[in-house]
Formats: C-alpha cells, structure tokens, sequence
C-alpha cells in the first residue's frame, strides 16, 4: 500500500525537528531535442502526469542526455535510447524503462516499479 505524505507536511516536521527532509522518489525522463517518441510521450501522458497519484508519489524530472549530467544522479547511467525513464529515491535507481510503449503500457510499467519502490522502502 503506497502512502502519500504531503510535501508541506514533510517540510513542517523537517523544520520542527531539525531534521533536513529526505529526498523524494522521482521520475527521471532522459531525453533530447528532435526525440519523437519523446513527443508522443508529451502529448499523451505529460498533461496528466503531475495531477497522478503516480506523479505525486515520483515528480517528474527532465534531464537532456546532452547536458551535463546533475551531480545528484551521478550513480545513474545515462542512455542514448529516448525517452528512459528511471524511478529513482534517494539517489538510488529503482527501474528503469527504455522508451515509451504508448500510454496504456507505459502506466503498467510505471506501476510495476512503483511497486519496486514500495518494496525497497519496506524491506
């Protein structure tokens, strides 16, 4: 069973305690310019990922696969194949999807490693 606790939720205990928050889940979507399952990926699940249960519990993150590469990320790999997306916590990758299998299958997938997340947090 996933739990959603708030962001401003997590800031107030954060501020209370003394405590610097935990990074959250994220979606990382590699791409680059002229990537046309990318665009797909735009017109089709973009407009609806951040209002999902899955955007709210892994926020999506854009990282050109031409730019350098954030240091926070530095431990995960980067591909030429666009769209990847990786599901990382804490710096951890968690799954990772090569490509866009269209809408249907690319909830599904999401799913399967949202619930690799669930599993990492339990365990």
């Amino acid at each position: 069973m996933r739990r959603f606790i708030p962001p401003i939720v997590a800031l107030a205990v954060s501020l209370l305690t003394g405590i610097a928050p935990v990074r959250a889940a994220e979606l990382i979507m590699f791409e680059q310019a002229g990537c046309v399952w990318c665009a797909k990926w735009n017109e089709e699940i973009a407009p609806a990922y951040a209002k999902s249960a899955e955007g709210k519990i892994a926020p999506l993150r854009r990282v050109d696969i031409h730019a350098p590469l954030p240091e926070d990320l530095a431990g995960i790999s980067v591909e030429r194949f666009t769209p990847t997306f990786v599901l990382v916590d804490n710096g951890e990758e968690i799954g990772r999807m090569r490509g866009y299998p269209g809408d249907q299958f690319f909830w599904f997938l999401l799913g399967e490693m949202l619930d690799k997340l669930d599993e990492a947090k339990a365990g």
